[in-house]
């Protein structure tokens, strides 16, 4: 495999990606962000350049753990890389993640309930983050989850006292990791609200959505 570093060739990358979503969909937010700045320090690496048949995004530096094909490749396993510990698996059909963003509620203007407001999380709110999440409640996870808090975007709607209600937070791969609203706050609309807020500030990005 040959990891791609110069900047020409992954904004190329970026354009045929793009052709080929939603299979793309599983390696194409990683390209953004090493596009933008590469926040999560990712690599991405093809089976040959330029007419590759297969690439692969991970954290630099790291062992290969899937592989997605590219176009025309033929579709494969693709586990994903994010936490080799949780073990989920990407299917290149439908939105990775948690929760899905809908591209249908990018033009709606919504706005949080009365007293709530939109606000951010902080490092403060890790352990909350970590016991509420399907994933979480160990070390490992608490680890992940303070390094996309400190690293990539992130909604979260506050109540009057400025505790988090609901929040969406984004991984290395542009998708919606942890999406989460407090069991007493539920049936209000905030995370209607957060993920439209979130949909909206990935496609100000370039990245797109997905239902």
């Amino acid at each position: 495999m040959k990891i791609l570093t110069c900047p020409a060739q992954l904004q190329r990358l970026e354009g045929i990606l793009r052709k080929s979503l939603p299979l793309a969909l599983p390696v194409f937010g990683a390209v953004l962000n090493i596009n933008r700045g590469n926040p999560g320090h990712s690599e991405v690496l093809v089976d040959k350049w330029p007419e590759f048949g297969a690439v692969l995004a991970r954290p630099s530096g790291e062992v290969a753990s899937s592989v997605l094909p590219g176009p025309g490749g033929v579709p494969g396993a693709a586990g994903d890389p994010r936490v080799p510990a949780l073990g989920r698996r990407l299917h290149p059909h439908r939105w990775p993640g948690d929760t899905g963003v809908l591209g249908g509620i990018l033009g709606r203007d919504w706005a949080p309930a009365p007293g709530v407001r939109v606000g951010s999380l902080s490092p403060s709110h890790v352990d909350l983050l970590n016991d509420t999440w399907p994933y979480g409640g160990n070390a490992r996870s608490r680890r992940y989850l303070a390094e996309i808090l400190g690293r990539f975007p992130q909604v979260c709607l506050q109540d009057s006292s400025g505790h988090p209600v609901a929040w969406v937070l984004t991984d290395h791969f542009g998708t919606g990791t942890h999406s989460y609203t407090l069991p007493e706050q539920r049936r209000r609309g905030h995370m209607q609200v957060a993920l439209t807020l979130a949909a909206q500030r990935a496609h100000a990005r370039g990245f797109p959505t997905f239902g």
